[in-house]
């Protein structure tokens, strides 16, 4: 199924040519409006009259999350506040929280590309879907909830947390999508066996993950638990939310909605935009977005680009399944490593669950790595001898796939904490 079929099956010259009038009209609004951006174009020289098409994008300043919290709360918003309609921010754990301004006309268009999303996904009017996304100020909740029932979708909003409860309304209210963070329907599927319910009381038949990195591995795993398809939703609040991306059934990577948000893949260390195929830091402008529309915004996410026709019939571009982000990226004794490959190879083996934590430490100026992993119920044994050969079984397969001495420690089932929301895989102890 396709939702906006003339957008989404577009030539490739159509959407070029889209994306330039787009673009123009984006860097005049912002220069007369954002006195942030008048001040950067100003600096390095450049002029609204020098953006001519979509090409001349790399003229341009990037944006950073830095930014948006230097500019807290409203600076960077190109519209009056009585035009703003809502607002949204990140949780600020890490500092001032990075807020968003949605007009009318914003809103309008989230919906427009959340119904795209779900419909890659087979999601239709005659579905229920449980929304497990938090709701509030994050992003996810109402992104998604919005999406759904301007396809017609019957929505049931949730939000995250009570797992008991999630399960009973998943079987009372015979809900056939889940909306989540995948770690969190990983949970709510381990939780269904002591609950009380078996899938044979569920109708799910479609998951809709996101707001986390996780591998392919991570979606055969649930497809496996919930005997479901596990579609991979894109979003990011400073650019729109949920919708910027999704994968389909081809599952060949996300398609981008590039009408509302152009992408660019650049070197991480240079800036430098790269060509397709070639993995580097994505970065997104959004050409359509009124309240607080961003020019090159580096999400620091890790991914490649892909033009080629879909085998589903989409012209859209598309992005590589997000993995790791550049600035996740853990540097233990001169070798990048990303949670996720841990996370791989823990799956690809089978031997435990998938919950896992990972603990980083320097011992005699040494960083150090701990794995903590829980053992799958079904693979309970009695023997040390057998835990003492998985342990050191796993050491082998994280030291190939790494090149690192990982130390691996067994613990038992439902012993690491589970997270209701976004995943936490990393303890980093050197920054203590």
């Amino acid at each position: 199924m396709i939702w906006n079929k003339e957008i989404e099956c577009s030539s490739r010259q159509a959407m070029r040519d889209l994306q330039s009038e787009r673009l123009k009209l984006l860097v005049d609004r912002v220069y007369a409006n954002v006195p942030f951006y008048k001040k950067r174009m100003d600096e390095i020289g450049v002029k609204p009259s020098d953006i001519l098409s979509i090409d001349d994008i790399v003229k341009l300043p990037f944006t950073y999350k830095s930014d948006l919290r230097d500019n807290y709360p409203f600076n960077l918003f190109a519209v009056p506040m009585k035009e703003i309609v809502r607002v949204h921010a990140s949780s600020g754990t890490t500092g001032k929280p990075t807020t968003v301004g949605y007009t009318k006309n914003d809103i309008e268009n989230w919906r427009e590309v959340v119904a795209r999303c779900l419909t890659q996904c087979g999601v239709s009017a005659d579905d229920i879907m449980q929304v497990s996304y938090g709701y509030g100020l994050f992003t996810g909740g109402l992104g998604v909830h919005y999406g759904a029932e301007t396809i017609g979708c019957s929505v049931i909003p949730i939000s995250g947390g009570n797992t008991r409860r999630q399960l009973q309304l998943m079987s009372d209210f015979g809900s056939t999508v889940l909306a989540c963070t995948p770690s969190y329907a990983l949970h709510l599927a381990d939780a269904l066996s002591e609950s009380g319910y078996s899938l044979e009381d569920m109708k799910l038949k479609v998951g809709v993950f996101g707001a986390e990195p996780w591998t392919e591995n991570m979606r055969l795993e649930l497809e496996k638990k919930w005997g479901i398809k596990a579609f991979d939703i894109y979003g990011l609040s400073e650019i729109m939310g949920p919708g910027v991306a999704n994968d389909c059934s081809a599952h060949t990577g996300l398609h981008i909605h590039e009408d509302h948000f152009f992408p660019e893949i650049v070197d991480p260390n240079t800036k430098e935009a790269l060509e397709d195929g070639n993995e580097g830091e994505l970065v997104f402008t959004t050409l359509t977005k009124e309240g607080i529309p961003l020019l090159r915004y580096n999400t620091r996410d890790l991914s490649t680009l892909n033009r080629d026709t879909c085998a589903c019939g989409r012209t859209l571009v598309r992005m590589k399944k997000i993995t790791g982000r550049s600035d996740d990226m853990l540097i233990i004794r001169g070798v990048n490593l990303f949670p996720s490959q841990i996370e791989h190879v823990l799956l690809e083996m089978g031997e435990t669950s998938a919950h896992y934590m990972l603990y980083v430490d320097k011992v005699n100026n040494l960083d150090t790595l701990e794995l903590k992993v829980e053992l799958d119920e079904s693979q309970m044994t009695d023997t040390i001898r057998d835990l003492q050969n998985l342990s050191r079984k796993i050491e082998h397969a994280l030291n190939s796939a790494v090149g690192l001495h990982v130390k691996v420690s067994l613990v038992e089932p439902k012993t690491i904490a589970r997270s209701e929301g976004k995943a936490v895989r990393v303890i980093d102890m050197r920054k203590k």
